[in-house]
């Protein structure tokens, strides 16, 4: 009951703050600092739901070891991406790397 209080809390309060900033549109004028600071959120987002998953894939600790087929995609994929700055090829090489990588490892 009380998690999903929370949830529900969270949520409410979440479509308030967008409400707010969709309806009032262009009225509200957010400083420059605040907008760059908001374009940082998709990656924060991104980042905090990934990084856990590549470094620790069964949720016991952190697995650096090459028999880690997330973190050796996403080295590669980083890479790819530094590389090239294309990003479909970026999503198909680290995949490539992953399934790859996994039907190695089995």
């Amino acid at each position: 009951m009380n998690i999903s209080l929370t949830i529900l809390g969270m949520a409410a309060i979440t479509f308030f703050i967008k409400a707010v900033i969709f309806v009032l549109g262009d009225r509200v004028a957010f400083s420059p600092l605040l907008k760059k600071a908001l374009g940082f959120v998709p990656v924060t987002v991104l980042t905090a739901i990934i990084v856990p998953m590549i470094l620790s894939p069964h949720g016991q600790g952190l697995e650096f070891g090459w028999h880690n087929p997330q973190l050796v995609a996403a080295i590669v994929a980083a890479l790819v991406c530094a590389v090239t700055r294309h990003q479909l090829a970026t999503i198909g090489v680290g995949l490539t790397v992953f399934f790859a990588w996994q039907f190695l490892l089995a």
